[in-house]
């Protein structure tokens, strides 16, 4: 991952690599499909932390496979040594299985590149007071 793009970007770059693929989604269901998964994220939070794992920026990578309409997840946790490490990802899996259209989702996780406050949203500094 570009270490410059936000996780919206990298979601967005999926979801043009499945369309150039001539995939059997339109512009319109995999825009919403991505909006969703993303509200979907933000109803997943650390319970050590009062912001979403989406606005800390924990999603690194997401894939949309529009003929399958597998969606693949790459993320991370704020530490190695977090105490829902074990937990967190199926989660996340539970939240994107939820969306309308999902029918398939496998998260990974990985501390590769490891998780950096700069990775977090505007919105998640200013709940964090760090703005």
């Amino acid at each position: 991952m570009a270490d410059d793009m936000t996780s919206r970007d990298m979601i967005d770059v999926a979801a043009a690599k499945a369309e150039a693929n001539e995939g059997v989604l339109s512009k319109e269901e995999l825009n919403r499909i991505t909006d969703d998964i993303i509200a979907a994220f933000k109803t997943v939070y650390d319970p050590e932390i009062p912001v979403d794992i989406y606005e800390l920026g924990l999603i690194y990578k997401v894939d949309i496979d529009e003929a399958t309409r597998k969606v693949d997840v790459e993320m991370t946790l704020t530490a190695p040594g977090c105490p829902v490490a074990g937990d967190m990802p199926g989660w996340v899996e539970t939240a994107a299985r939820g969306v309308d259209g999902v029918e398939d989702v496998e998260v990974r996780l990985t501390f590769d590149p490891p998780w950096d406050p700069s990775r977090m949203s505007d919105e998640a500094r200013l709940a964090l007071n760090m703005l």
